[in-house]
């Protein structure tokens, strides 16, 4: 038995297949996870994701540090509600975690970072705070939620705490707004509008069943990974890990190289990458033949070989669709190892699917 979400019980009684993932006991589907994913691509899908990991960083010295920790830039937060994406990175330049972090207050912020990586974070963000006058909350109090898809906004906001709804839905993209311990922000992980929930527990408890009762599906992490991959997000310990760059994970837009006098963790290394340039570049694959793409397979191009670090198949284009790292000079039409047999696939430039809209063909 994994750690179990504060939801496990109501995954159980709706019949939810549960799998391990990352060390907890979570639900892969409530039935047909085809179906889940073509939710939330066509109106709402919700997600137990209280497995993610909150952070609270607080302290006079918790800006220093997170511009310290943070490959981007937390000082372009100007205002609380502010949110962006970042890797934190090892001195080699590698990739110790990706995750959101905001702004919620003066020298206050939170992280949302992976599940599967939660003790090696907590024990990172510790040893980089070392010397500072900063606290770090694990919010473990917490159970958080991801409502997603293009009716997703418009349905949750009723069921959020009175006034709550109105600046929910006010929220630009990466907007978050603070109410009474109850946290809602414009972000998700499936390429679709929608908003990831924290709140306490009991409140948590009272949205997922109000969710379901207001007609909103279910989902389970079959159709998180199928959503993310279309999206052509990063799932950590595949597209990218402790030995991968965001210089070649397709995440330079992450890494806020100025001002040039501030010295985050990692920074030395990806300016030598830089002056160096890159060997290798992620991209998108499209199989142009019969069989599915999966993480591991070898990519043939002209310019060399490379490997797929997510596959599958693709629910809304009914195709298989990969993520590879491959030469930096790969382009146009490749192949694909798939059980001993090379299969056509040609590379394009990902995401698949956004907002509903295919976007690779």
């Amino acid at each position: 038995m994994g750690h179990q979400t504060p939801l496990y019980a109501e995954h159980v009684a709706a019949g939810a297949r549960i799998v391990e993932f990352g060390g907890w006991d979570m639900p892969l589907h409530y039935g047909s996870a085809l179906a889940e994913h073509h939710a939330v691509r066509q109106a709402c899908g919700y997600f137990d994701v209280s497995h993610m990991t909150v952070v609270d960083v607080m302290g006079p010295d918790a800006t220093a540090f997170l511009r310290r920790l943070l490959a981007n830039d937390i000082a372009r937060l100007r205002q609380p509600g502010q949110g962006l994406y970042s890797c934190m990175l090892n001195d080699a330049g590698g990739v110790v975690d990706d995750l959101i972090a905001y702004r919620t207050g003066d020298d206050r912020y939170r992280l949302i970072v992976n599940a599967a990586t939660r003790a090696q974070d907590l024990a990172w963000l510790a040893r980089i705070a070392d010397r500072d006058d900063v606290v770090l909350r694990h919010r473990d109090d917490l159970l958080m939620l991801a409502i997603q898809g293009p009716a997703a906004r418009q349905l949750v906001a009723p069921l959020l705490p009175a006034g709550l709804g109105a600046a929910a839905l006010a929220l630009q993209p990466f907007g978050a707004v603070l109410q009474d311990d109850v946290f809602v922000a414009r972000t998700g992980y499936t390429g679709e509008d929608g908003f990831e929930v924290v709140l306490p527990q009991p409140a948590g408890l009272a949205l997922w069943q109000a969710l379901a009762a207001a007609g909103a599906q279910r989902c389970g992490l079959g159709a998180r990974d199928t959503l993310r991959l279309e999206a052509a997000l990063n799932l950590y310990g595949q597209d990218m890990d402790a030995g991968t760059s965001p210089l070649t994970s397709a995440l330079a837009w992450t890494v806020a190289f100025e001002p040039a006098d501030r010295q985050f963790r990692g920074r030395a290394a990806l300016e030598l990458q830089k002056t160096a340039g890159v060997s290798e570049k992620l991209i998108g694959l499209l199989l142009e033949d019969r069989g599915i793409m999966r993480h591991g397979q070898r990519v043939l191009t002209p310019a060399g070989e490379g490997v797929i670090t997510s596959g599958g198949f693709s629910p809304t284009m009914e195709r298989s669709i990969a993520l590879a790292r491959v030469p930096v000079a790969a382009v146009g039409l490749c192949q694909v190892e798939i059980r001993s047999a090379l299969r056509a696939a040609r590379i394009v430039r990902p995401p698949f699917v956004r907002n509903g809209r295919v976007l690779a063909e």
